[in-house]
């Protein structure tokens, strides 16, 4: 009793951290979209039009081909699910990331479970999902790598953006090392792989068995997991464009290469901020910093990451509702084969 007592006082104390945490992001954002000038924003965010916010959706739409390949191709020849069952698990994976009160973390699992509500075994939906999340990270510090070397190139030459290149110089060192060790911890750390998968899977001793093995069937074929590098990294790039057609669509003249340099460092300090919910507020300050320095003004900076919160919002609330009835569905049928 007193076990149960102190793990219900546990979680609710994780769940007002993220409120309080939350809540002071937003205000941040808030705070800066004030300062810059509401009128301003709102002005660049009038400019793009439904039009050009259904361009962006139906970018962001395609993006999620590519992602939910990458995630696919790291499965073992003899296991052929449907790559579509994959790239709806990664849309409901960013979903829950983006919209609901979690850190990245909580929409990893949603994903696996999404998968596996699609016939994916467990074992096999959870490793597959933490070899995505590290080809993802590896090709993250690759377009890390290209934003820092762009950033010492493109950017003005005074002491601030001297300091930047330095401090994402750092990071990139310390991302390097952090995915290096993940690798390692996969391949050589089979009790705490194990250890995570109880975190996730609770009371699936069969499951928590299989994503060791999972992972070792994965890792015995390094092309596989080298392509879901490269189709990341592609995809990060492709990111990337997709942010500088947001800057068109608000009548912003910038070339792709200083938005690539933005966006890597965009996503570096979210990642940085990886218990921050959604990154509110992480996200805005980083494009409010980032953008003068490329000559745009911070307004259009802070209306491109509002423009980006609001495709989430699009995207991933029908997603999130779809993901909710498929669950509800499989609830029911749980029960009806229960009381069979």
């Amino acid at each position: 009793m007193i076990k149960t007592l102190a793990g219900t006082s546990a979680r609710s104390n994780v769940k007002w951290r993220i409120v309080v945490i939350a809540t002071l992001g937003a205000a941040l954002a808030l705070y800066l979209v004030k300062c810059v000038g509401v009128g301003a924003v709102w002005s660049a965010a009038a400019t793009v039009g439904w039009g050009g916010f259904a361009i962006l959706c139906a970018y962001s739409l395609i993006l999620f081909l590519l992602l939910g390949s990458a995630w696919h191709v790291l499965l073992p020849p003899q296991s052929v699910p449907r790559t579509w069952v994959f790239i709806w698990a990664r849309m409901v994976r960013d979903s829950a990331a983006e919209i609901l009160p979690f850190s990245q973390f909580g929409g990893m699992a949603l994903g696996a479970r999404s998968a596996i509500l699609h016939g994916i075994p467990r074992g096999l939906a959870f490793g597959s999902m933490i070899v995505d999340v590290t080809t993802e990270m590896l090709a993250q510090v690759a377009y890390l790598a290209v934003g820092a070397a762009l950033l010492s190139v493109l950017a003005p030459q005074n002491a601030s953006a001297a300091s930047l290149t330095t401090a994402f110089a750092i990071g990139l060192a310390l991302a390097a090392v952090g995915g290096a060790l993940f690798v390692a911890l996969q391949r050589y750390g089979r009790w705490m792989t194990a250890k995570l998968a109880a975190h996730q899977l609770p009371g699936a001793a069969a499951a928590i068995a299989a994503v060791p093995a999972a992972l070792d069937a994965i890792y015995r074929s390094p092309a596989r997991v080298g392509f879901s590098a490269t189709l990341h990294f592609a995809a990060w790039l492709l990111s990337a464009l997709g942010t500088w057609i947001a800057f068109r669509l608000i009548g912003v003249h910038i070339d792709v290469t200083p938005v690539i340099t933005i966006e890597s460092l965009v996503y570096a300090t979210r990642s940085a901020a990886v218990i921050v919910p959604n990154a509110l507020g992480v996200q805005e300050a980083a494009y409010a910093l980032l953008t003068p320095m490329f000559g745009v003004g911070a307004e259009f900076g802070l209306t491109v990451s509002l423009l980006k919160r609001a495709r989430d919002l699009a995207i991933g609330l029908p997603v999130l509702l779809v993901w909710q009835a498929l669950e509800g569905q499989r609830a029911l049928g749980d029960q009806a084969s229960g009381n069979n």
